[in-house]
Order: C-alpha cells, then structure tokens, then sequence
C-alpha cells in the first residue's frame, strides 16, 4: 500500500456511491491483501530486485494514460522531487517487502503494512513538529506492542524477526513518503504523481534488477504473480484507490489498511496453505486496533 495522495478532493455524497464505495473499498482490501500472496509466489524465483523492477514497470504503465493527460503540470524541476519521492514510498518499500516475501508468510508482511498509518503520525511528530495527542501517543505504543509479539513468533518452525523488521522498516518509509507528498506534490492529480514516482523509481531499480535478473528459466507460475502483481496489485490499484480518494476523501480511504491485513492472511490460508497461528492473531489484533484508534475522530 503507498502513501496517501497529497491532493485535497472533495468528497461526494450520492446513491450509487453508497452501495458502490464499500463495494469497491473490499475490492480495493481484496487485491492489496493478493499482493503478499504474489509476492510470496514469485520472489523466490525472481529474487526481489527483478521482481520489483516488474512490479513498478507494470504499473507506471498501466497509470500512464493519467501522466499523458497531465504532463503539463510535469515540470523539469519537478522530476527530481518525483524520484526521490518514487525511491522513498515505492523502489525501497516494495524491495523490502519482496524480500520479506522470500523469508515469511504472507500475512506477515500485510501485518506490518498496517503500521503505516502510525508511523505515518510518527514522523511527522518527529520531523514535521506536528502534534502526535495522548490518543496516538497510546496507539503508537499499543502498535509496537504488535510489532514485538510478531516478530517474537515463529511460523513454520522458522523466526519472522528479520521479515518483521523489513516489513516495519517499509511502513515508516510510506509514513515519510505521505509527509514528502503533501509537502512537495501538493496540488498535483494523484493518479498522474503515482504513475511519474513508479516510472522514477523503475528507472531507478533497473540496473540493479538486471544484475540480479534470474539465470534459471522462471516457472510460468511465478510469472504469472509477477504480472498481475504489477498490473492488477499496482496499476489498477492505484487507480481505484485515487477514484476513492476523489470521491470519499483520503480520510475515508483510508480505512481499507483495516482490510489488506485480513485478505492477505486468507488468501494466503485458501491458496498456499500457509498456517494461522496465534501469534499472528494476537499482533494483527493490536496493531490493527491502534491504526483504528488513530482513525478516530476527536471528541
């Protein structure tokens, strides 16, 4: 999942947008939650630098129609605020949770995804002088507390403590990429920003993703991840997730954190087998109660 759009929509009310917008918010759950899944499948016979390069390519080029449409709002100045943006909030995160792929279940990697939301207040308490409140202050604590019991488990017979700092390290880099973007991308459509900090970050990762490009032939399966992984995961997610942002707000939008964590342990269960364990419940159950605690409104 990446960092919130810096844009400001303006939310809208109608009928259709009732039934519709949590219709599309499960959906919206439902493929980022796939994506641990894919990457799970595919980083083993991709290693993690080819397989992102796929990831960003795929999906710079699914969103490029947006970046068409408005690159008069592209400026040469800007395109190195959009690099560093595309290597902090998509080329590193997705690496690191690709390599965390190769080393845990999948439902390790959708767990700490949803500390994001927290570390996204964290930084900008610790960098940006924003006020963090009692209220997030706890659910912050409350989080890490998650964080610790996830990393403390064993799956498998075999310890996560590395994927769980990949996976964390991931998230507080989306919670710097939110602050980067309302700072810098203010303004800008944010269709058209994801497919510019893609492209960047693609460009970026290339002559790393060719050194590390599999030798061995790479079985259709995890080709098959790889693809949609980049086309449905990323490009068509972003996408409905901008559409959600223009019609509910970013506010709003962003509860479906709440969802990806859930599809991607199922899909994960349905799909590869992968166990659910204890440890996995109790840290998914803190971690999200935090998140959801700093999503409520003040009294």
């Amino acid at each position: 999942m990446a960092a919130l759009s810096s844009a400001a929509p303006v939310p809208t009310a109608t009928a259709t947008a009732r039934w519709l917008t949590p219709l599309e918010l499960a959906a919206l759950g439902a493929i980022w939650g796939a994506s641990f899944m894919f990457m799970r499948v595919a980083a083993k016979d991709f290693g993690s630098l080819a397989l992102v390069e796929m990831r960003l390519g795929l999906g710079a080029l699914v969103l490029l129609p947006f970046l068409w449409r408005e690159r008069a709002a592209f400026t040469r100045q800007l395109w190195p605020k959009l690099a560093l943006i595309g290597a902090i909030n998509s080329a590193v995160p997705f690496a690191l949770f690709a390599w965390a792929a190769q080393r845990a279940p999948a439902g390790i990697g959708a767990i700490t995804n949803a500390m994001a939301v927290l570390f996204t207040a964290l930084v900008g308490f610790m960098f940006f002088h924003e006020k963090i409140g009692l209220r997030r202050a706890l659910a912050l604590l409350v989080g890490f507390g998650g964080v610790v019991v996830l990393a403390s488990g064993k799956t498998a017979g075999s310890n996560v403590g590395g994927a769980v700092v990949a996976g964390c390290s991931a998230a507080f880099l989306y919670g710097v990429g939110v602050h980067l973007l309302k700072r810098h991308l203010v303004g800008l459509p944010p269709a058209a920003v994801a497919a510019a900090t893609l492209g960047c970050a693609a460009l970026l990762v290339l002559p790393f993703a060719i050194a590390q490009w599999p030798r061995d032939p790479v079985p259709l399966r995890s080709w098959g991840a790889a693809i949609t992984l980049g086309v449905l995961c990323t490009g068509v997610a972003y996408g409905l997730y901008y559409r959600l942002i223009r019609r509910i707000g970013a506010g709003r939008a962003v509860t479906v954190t709440y969802l990806v964590p859930l599809f991607a342990v199922a899909w994960a269960w349905m799909l590869l087998g992968e166990p659910l364990t204890l440890t996995m419940g109790i840290a998914g159950a803190l971690i999200l109660g935090s998140v959801a605690l700093t999503q409520r409104a003040p009294k």
